[in-house]
C-alpha cells in the first residue's frame, strides 16, 4: 500500500492523463466509536427512560423546569450502579465513595446543561416554531433536546474524570502524616 503522498502524485498523473484511475486500494480514514461510548450508551437509555417519564408525574406537581430537575435527579441515582458496572467497567476499583462524588459533580454539570437548554428550547424554538402544538408536546419535544445534550455532557464528563484516577482526590485529601499530626 503506498502513502498519501505516492497516491496523490498517482492521482494528479492519471487525471491529467486520462487514465482510469482505481481508488479501491487508498485506505479511507475510519471513524471508530469506543465501547464504552456504546456500554454508556445503553445505561444511559435507562436513565433517560427513568428521566423522560418520571418528568411527565413530576409535571402534575410542578413547573417545568422544576419537574425536569426532578426527573434527572430520579434517573442519576437510578442510574449510577449500571454505569459504574457495565459503561465504564469500574465495578471493581475499590473507588466507589470518590466515584460518587465524581459521579455527582459531573452529573450536576449535565443537570444544569439539561434544564437550561430544555427550558431555552422550549423558549427561542417550541414556543415560536411550533405555537399549534399542545404545550405537553413542546414541553416533551424540548426536554428530549435538553436530555441529548446533555447526554453528551455525561458522557465525556464522566470518561474524562468520574471513573478514572485523576489525582485530585489524593490532592484534597490528608495525608497519613497529617492524619497521625492531629
Amino acid at each position: 500500500m503506498q502513502h498519501w503522498p505516492g497516491r496523490i502524485s498517482e492521482l494528479i498523473t492519471a487525471v491529467s492523463t486520462g487514465k482510469p484511475v482505481n481508488v479501491s486500494s487508498i485506505q479511507q480514514p475510519k471513524f471508530k466509536v469506543s465501547k464504552s461510548f456504546y456500554s454508556f450508551f445503553l445505561t444511559a437509555l435507562l436513565g433517560a427512560s427513568v428521566n423522560f417519564l418520571s418528568q411527565i408525574f413530576y409535571r402534575e406537581f410542578f413547573p417545568f423546569g422544576t419537574s425536569v430537575l426532578l426527573g434527572y435527579l430520579t434517573a442519576t441515582i437510578v442510574s449510577f450502579a449500571p454505569t459504574k458496572r457495565f459503561a465504564f467497567s469500574a465495578g471493581g476499583t475499590g473507588n466507589t465513595g470518590r466515584e460518587v462524588v465524581k459521579f455527582f459533580i459531573i452529573a450536576f454539570v449535565a443537570l444544569a446543561v439539561q434544564v437550561g437548554v430544555s427550558k431555552l428550547t422550549l423558549h427561542y424554538v417550541a414556543d415560536p416554531f411550533f405555537p399549534n402544538l399542545d404545550q405537553f408536546w413542546q414541553e416533551k419535544g424540548s426536554h428530549v433536546v435538553g436530555m441529548g445534550v446533555s447526554f453528551l455532557a455525561n458522557y465525556f464528563g464522566h470518561k474524562l474524570l468520574t471513573f478514572r484516577s485523576t489525582g485530585v482526590y489524593d490532592w484534597i485529601r490528608p495525608s497519613k502524616e497529617d492524619e497521625d499530626e492531629l
